[in-house]
């Protein structure tokens, strides 16, 4: 009988089963199909990655029927807007790159899918697709086909639990019974027993200790044999190989010392250092799965959301208060932070956010919307469905639309190190272990394994992580709240500050407002307060607070045009509210540029203006004060300059005051500084400073009590944190010492350990227990770092 591999999958074939294609031998029509798939979109390099990289595609006609009913779809699907659907399928069989480069390239696959993303830690992809062309029953059955069978189970996307991968738990479970047995069955042995065990149960015993060394050797440290022969399969070294290395020499050596009758061997040793290995590994495991849990579940957006109270108050509270059945009032450019049902008669929706399309989607009252959505125009009122999702926002914020080319130096220092650690560590064994085998064989043979075991890059590239990671975590709790590490990084290397002025520098909480100009009547007053109810703007939402309590209104059109002003129909009226440019077309009162205001325009009549005295934020001189030794300040603002003097009392003298900018010139501001080499941090409001927050190395988004979501920004700041901003500038430079800090440390510690093994002077099981600890020592020398600058700049 005459076995061979299939071409698409690698398993042996039967003769009589093998289906010849394309010169090519297939163990099943299933195989062939995929194969025949990759030919006719071009996609044959696929093979390129690794031998025979597929699975074998399974008989699932009908498995996947109930994915036809609406009901159990819109439970599976992250999104639905119109034709636009995304999916997020868990990917059990994800496994190396051509697996990801594949499920990446579904798009030539299958007509109406625009867009899959691999997250290869979760096993998922995201798959975007267009509904009208292909259904999701259609891709999965897809999936499927080329060997990436998806798991799907209602259960889970009901409850929001996913399933736990427990085998390194059973793993570990498995070498802690082999390694303690053994140790209980060797302790004879080490106590030299002659007379009762060396004399007669010797043999048995010794058979015994080897036959529980297998589950030890073949399933617990198996991890290590797939990843160290994955690895010299995709020509690259990876820390894996010397201690599969040192594991199956250990083994070798031991089995061959039992036969041959020179000793026991070292089953002991070779099971208690699977055992730490994998000890330290679920330590690491533990330790990344507690920073991701205060990332993501800790660490929420500072986003108020405008809840409606049954007495038909409103009042501002976090998102992670919002339960469903909530009614949240959504106002002109907020964020949909949950999904939910439209109460109000018409909405207009833009799911750019989402889907990177602009074009706004109408909506009508008893349509669901989702979360992530952005309302343009009048306010409008919805029923929640679910609880906030707060990976969802998470994952919104982090969408690789809105990513900057960022300069990952630390990152780039990693992966050298990690490079070149591997080929260095085996030339250091064999070099050693030559050097022993002459003088010593045993030593020989413990200076080899010993080398390979004990030195560990793990320790070199955990630091930037954990560093970064904890940083995250600090800051997250100080209501400071990045996209991502890359941030700090960035935060290090800012040497100019930009700072908006309305809203960022100033309070929209105080502000001492009068009226000048023609008796407003009540009923003009209420149409007034009504139209600025759906506005964002800090000025809008100063004034609305400022005017008496009054009935709500129903607004029959509404406008905010950035940087100008609102224009609203409300009561078959039509207001103007805004610059006096936009609401009088010319400024023909010079005594008017020397103050903020408001105008007011009703019916083409014009009224007269609110006038703001701003009140600045607390902290405001003493925070410019620290910052401008260290920093380059600059102020932006769109309003005129008649606020000038004020600011120049209270700011420092090298403050540049730039004012009447719109948001394109605030945009090319930052654009000129940056070709002058300068890295520029904007801080602003998020609401007409998108282009320069984008534009900027570091964009801030300060938080008060609307909600409005930038994905331009790379960090948001509660706007009550704002006086801290120096703090958190100096822990990001902090950070970056605590990584140089732990690079010296964890090489210092691979120089002492690899010293002490190449002499001899480690045995295996000793470095098996040192090297998870130079992790441990690592991970709690970066948090009591952190911790402690974090601690003592706060003074």
């Amino acid at each position: 009988m005459n076995e061979q591999g299939c071409f698409h999958c690698g398993l042996t074939i039967d003769k009589n089963e093998e289906i010849n294609f394309d010169e090519k031998k297939f163990c099943c029509n299933g195989c062939k199909t995929v194969y025949e798939i990759f030919s006719i979109n071009d996609l044959t390099c696929y093979y390129d990655f690794e031998k025979s990289p597929g699975a074998t595609p399974q008989d699932i006609q009908g498995k996947y029927d109930f994915l036809d009913n609406e009901a159990i779809l819109s439970k599976v699907l992250e999104f639905q807007e119109g034709n636009t659907a995304i999916a997020s399928l868990n990917i059990p069989h994800i496994h190396c790159s051509s697996c990801i480069w594949i499920l990446e390239n579904l798009n030539r696959l299958q007509s109406g899918i625009s867009i899959s993303q691999v997250n290869f830690p979760e096993k998922r992809v995201r798959i975007t697709y267009n509904s009208e062309i292909v259904s999701l029953k259609t891709i999965v059955y897809l999936l499927s086909s080329i060997g990436y069978e998806p798991y799907i189970s209602l259960e889970n996307y009901e409850t929001g639990k996913s399933n736990i991968d427990r085998t390194l738990t059973y793993k570990l479970g498995v070498a802690f019974f082999c390694f303690g047995n053994i140790m209980l069955l060797s302790f004879p042995e080490y106590f030299e027993i002659k007379e009762f065990w060396l004399d007669n149960y010797k043999p048995f015993f010794r058979a015994l200790i080897f036959i529980l060394s297998l589950p030890s050797f073949l399933y617990s440290a198996s991890g290590y044999y797939v990843s160290a022969y994955k690895s010299i399969k995709a020509k690259m070294l990876n820390i894996d190989i010397p201690i599969a290395l040192g594991i199956i020499v250990m083994f070798i050596r031991s089995t061959f010392d039992m036969i041959m009758d020179y000793g026991p061997g070292f089953f002991d040793s070779l099971t208690g250092l699977v055992f730490f290995m994998l000890l330290g590994k679920m330590f690491q495991i533990k330790t990344y799965s507690f920073l991701s849990f205060e990332r993501d579940f800790k660490s929420y957006f500072p986003i108020a959301v405008t809840r409606i109270n049954q007495d038909t108050s409103e009042e501002s509270v976090p998102i992670y208060d919002i339960l469903k059945g909530n009614r949240l009032l959504i106002r002109n450019q907020e964020l949909i932070p949950v999904d939910g049902i439209l109460i109000s008669e018409k909405a207009e929706i833009d799911y750019s956010f989402v889907t990177g399309e602009e074009v706004p989607i109408t909506k009508k009252s008893g349509d669901k919307i989702f979360a992530g959505g952005k309302q343009i125009g009048k306010i409008i009122e919805m029923e929640v469905l679910h609880s906030v999702s707060q990976s969802y926002l998470t994952q919104l914020w982090s969408n690789e639309i809105f990513q900057k080319n960022v300069d990952q130096k630390h990152k780039t220092i990693t992966d050298v190190i990690s490079r070149y650690f591997t080929p260095i560590l085996l030339l250091i064994a064999f070099a050693g272990f030559g050097y022993w085998i002459f003088i010593d064989a045993n030593i020989a043979f413990n200076v080899f394994t010993a080398v390979l075991i004990v030195a560990c890059p793990c320790a070199l590239a955990l630091t930037a992580p954990f560093t970064f990671g904890n940083i995250l975590r600090i800051l997250g709790k100080r209501k400071f709240y990045l996209k991502n590490a890359l941030v700090i990084e960035q935060l290090a290397k800012v040497d100019t500050i930009v700072f908006d002025k309305t809203g960022t520098i100033t309070t929209n909480k105080k502000a001492n407002i009068t009226y000048e100009g023609d008796l407003i009547s009540e009923e003009n007053n209420m149409l007034i307060k009504n139209v600025l109810r759906a506005s964002n703007h800090p000025l809008s939402r100063m004034l609305y607070d400022s005017l008496p309590e009054t009935k709500k209104i129903k607004t029959d059109d509404f406008q905010e045009i950035t940087g100008k002003g609102i224009q609203a129909i409300i009561q078959n009226k039509q207001i103007q509210i805004g610059s006096a440019e936009f609401v009088r077309n010319s400024v023909s009162d010079p005594s008017e540029i020397e103050k903020t205001s408001l105008h007011i325009k009703i019916d083409n009549v014009y009224y007269g203006r609110f006038v703001f005295k701003n009140q600045y934020r607390e902290g405001l001189q003493e925070l410019f004060l620290k910052l401008s030794k260290t920093y380059q300040i600059k102020v932006l603002s769109g309003d005129n300059d008649g606020e000038r003097e004020s600011l120049e009392a209270i700011l420092p003298k090298n403050t540049e005051l730039i004012f009447n900018q719109k948001p394109e010139q605030k945009l090319d501001f930052i654009k000129k500084l940056q070709e002058k080499g300068q890295n520029v941090m904007m801080v602003g409001d998020g609401l007409n400073d998108a282009g320069a927050l984008a534009q900027s190395n570091v964009g801030i988004s300060i938080s008060e009590n609307v909600n409005v979501f930038s994905p331009a920004c790379d960090a948001i700041l509660d706007a009550g944190e704002f006086s801290r901003l120096d703090y958190f500038l100096k822990l990001s430079h902090k950070s970056i010492s605590i990584i140089k800090m732990s690079f010296t440390l964890s090489l210092l510690y691979n120089v002492v350990g690899l010293s002490f093994a190449v002499t001899g002077n480690l045995l295996p099981l000793i470095a098996a227990i040192i090297m998870p600890l130079s992790t441990i020592t690592i991970v709690s020398f970066v948090t009591f770092m952190s911790n402690y600058f974090s601690n003592s700049n706060l003074k």
